[in-house]
């Protein structure tokens, strides 16, 4: 080994940490965010594009941040915890096999230490001593078979409060123009447009997208929703005229 050279262990040893992959509080604050930002940018373009007041638009558009958010926040809150208590059914359900099949679940965790590369006899000895103890096994066998760690749920209210600030947020970016006192659709549209922006390139800072083509691809999302709800705004606008 060579001198001041780091041990194999102290290499091994080293902390690390990872984002949060589980669909916590992350998923629910980008999708939150984004979701706000395309849904106010786009009710802002509607109703301004039928002729309405300032007034009308900023009325609008709280309701819809207001309304946004504490939906969002439900729907978030029960999406979650439908997924945990299915996740527990599940835990249970292989809890009873194991107490009731030990020796084909022994040979089903063998058979994955085996397509993981681990050679057959070893992988029956390490199977043999994972299996003595029962949460380890059936922690084993539920990662594998579904994907997901009993041990590491995500909270509902986490990704509840964090969908509901995040949404309110985004939806506030777009009525902050007129809240200044702005009367101009196009400045509001703007600064909805520069919020999708760098909505989506703070989002890439979280995967391997570059960050001007994640906020490239927001703001083209959020264009086609305003456009499109725009000139629906428009023919209504002039309909009821």
């Amino acid at each position: 080994m060579t001198a001041g050279a780091p041990s194999p262990s102290t290499a091994e040893a080293h902390e690390h940490s990872h984002a949060d992959v589980s669909g916590g509080w992350l998923r629910a604050a980008v999708f939150g965010a984004m979701d706000g930002l395309v849904t106010n940018t786009a009710l802002v373009a509607g109703v301004g594009g039928g002729g309405a007041s300032s007034r009308a638009i900023v009325l609008s558009g709280v309701a819809s941040l207001v309304a946004g958010a504490i939906s969002m926040s439900l729907g978030e809150y029960t999406s979650v915890k439908t997924q945990n208590e299915q996740l527990d059914l599940e835990v249970e359900k292989e809890r009873r096999e194991l107490a009731r099949n030990p020796d084909g679940e022994l040979a089903e965790l063998t058979e994955l230490l085996r397509s993981q590369g681990v050679d057959d006899r070893l992988a029956r000895k390490v199977a043999v001593q994972l299996s003595r103890d029962p949460e380890t096994a059936l922690r084993l066998h539920v990662v594998a078979e579904l994907g997901l760690n009993p041990e590491d749920k995500p909270s509902p209210r986490v990704a509840a409060v964090s969908s509901f600030l995040t949404f309110g947020i985004g939806a506030l970016v777009p009525l902050l123009p007129f809240l200044l006192g702005s009367t101009l659709l196009w400045v509001a549209l703007l600064c909805g447009g520069v919020g999708l922006f760098a909505a989506g390139a703070i989002s890439a800072r979280f995967t391997p997208r570059a960050w001007w083509f994640a906020g490239l691809r927001q703001l083209l999302f959020g264009a086609a929703a305003a456009g499109i709800t725009y000139l629906v705004g428009s023919v209504i606008g002039v309909a009821v005229s």
